[in-house]
């Protein structure tokens, strides 16, 4: 089978057969183009075979642009390093539901809208309740944003812009208080209710560690950090979760129903909890000196032992994010005079030797965001069961931002992916004493 480019920007697909169909060529602004297949099975009979959906378009977007062999990521066409530099958390919810950053007033007015919406109904208590107290916090945050539509059914019309608008608010306002209410249930500490005189960071973290028996007050630098730790994790384009959201929302399904299959996803390890499968990593390592013998049986595949935190599926090049979280990292360590941190010690020895290594270097797996996030979170006082919570709480605004532009984009269908059946062909059914 061969596909030809002709002059008018459509490949033609010849088939064993000598049939040639016309598959016409879609442009995006940036990035690779693309081939639209969508008659492919109706006027050939054919269907394409992508195991893991690593090459295939599932969609138009306007939101994301990654370029992974140069190690781009842009939100609706700004830098991440611009962003996380210059712009707060709620600024690039904004920017990635509307396409625009806001102007002060805008922010003022969505900020206000957040803030109104950070509440919890008193009866969703009774969820934590339900779980054990050893229950892992992801569980915890599924079950409950699964069930936040029984106590606000109110208004989930979907074909409704202003429910839309209103459901997304909701997601982005209320992650974090159900994020810091898992916490706390699972540490045995009272809930705390959020603040609406603090920022959104910086309400998160006091949810998170403030005690009624004593006036705790949010560190600026760590308020910052957990800012960019956000906005870091906030959107992604196509990957699993974002993908899981999208396949969800595609049958019409209420979109706190589509989020929570989204931290559902997420909770893999092979997603998600990569940053705390580094922290694993860097303690069974244990000690400077042990690194030249771990990255041996990293090069030998046989001991199936991996580099966790190098490499990306998408970047090819240094992941853009990495470079930000390292210097956060120094100064979150520096902040709380965490002179002498053995995981950071370890994660910059390691990433020198790695990096100074033709093995890793030839294969380009370079430092990616998991490699330090974890330490700072660590450094912070958030227990590793909690990292993949704050991924979630993060990706929340690119995760309604996708979900919202798909049901808004014209055309919409519900997502069903073809298959190559590689099982029995057709028999006929034998009867039970006939088999042998």
């Amino acid at each position: 089978m061969d596909i030809n480019t002709l002059e008018d920007e459509v490949f033609a697909l010849s088939s064993s057969s000598g049939k040639k169909y016309n598959l016409p060529e879609i442009k995006g602004t940036l990035g690779p183009k693309g081939i639209d297949i969508r008659k492919l099975y109706a006027e050939s009979d054919l269907v394409a075979y992508d195991p893991g959906l690593g090459n295939t378009g599932s969609c138009e977007s306007k939101i994301t642009f990654i370029d992974g062999d140069k190690g781009v990521l842009l939100y609706r066409g700004y830098p991440i390093e611009q962003l996380s530099e210059n712009a707060s958390f709620p600024e690039i919810s904004y920017l990635l539901l509307n396409g625009e950053l806001p102007t002060e007033g805008q922010l003022a007015t969505f900020d206000g809208q957040l803030k109104s919406h950070t509440m919890l109904h008193e009866q969703i208590r009774n969820f934590f309740n339900g779980f054990r107290r050893d229950a892992h916090p992801m569980a915890m945050l599924c079950g409950t944003v699964g069930g936040l539509s029984a106590f606000y059914h109110d208004r989930l019309d979907i074909s409704k812009a202003e429910d839309r608008e209103l459901s997304a608010l909701r997601l982005i306002a209320k992650m974090p208080t159900i994020a810091a209410w898992a916490h706390s249930y699972s540490q045995g500490y009272p809930f705390a209710y959020p603040r609406n005189d603090l920022g959104f960071s910086e309400n998160f973290i006091h949810m998170l560690f403030s005690r009624p028996s004593e006036n705790y007050k949010v560190n600026p630098v760590l308020a910052r950090a957990m800012d960019r730790i956000l906005i870091l994790h906030a959107d992604h384009e196509q990957n699993a979760s974002t993908s899981t959201v999208r396949l969800a929302g595609s049958t019409g399904a209420n979109p706190f129903a589509c989020i929570a299959s989204g931290i559902a996803a997420l909770w893999g390890p092979a997603h998600g909890g990569a940053n705390e499968a580094v922290l694993r990593m860097l303690g069974q390592i244990g000690d400077v000196k042990n690194i030249p013998a771990f990255i041996q049986k990293v090069k030998n595949k046989e001991d199936g032992v991996k580099l966790m935190g190098f490499g990306h599926r998408v970047y090819k090049n240094f992941d853009p994010r990495a470079k930000i979280m390292q210097r956060t990292c120094q100064e979150v360590l520096g902040e709380l005079d965490i002179k002498h941190e053995p995981l950071l010690e370890l994660a910059v020895e390691l990433e020198r030797i790695a990096l100074a290594d033709d093995y890793f270097v030839s294969r380009k797996l370079y430092p990616n965001v998991d490699f330090y996030s974890g330490i700072i979170l660590k450094a912070m006082g958030i227990p590793t069961s909690m990292f993949t919570v704050l991924f979630a709480v993060a990706r929340t605004g690119g995760w309604v931002a996708q979900w919202k532009e798909m049901i808004e984009q014209p055309g919409q269908r519900i997502s069903r992916p073809r298959q190559i059946y590689i099982g029995a062909p057709k028999r006929d059914f034998v009867a039970i004493n006939q088999r042998g």
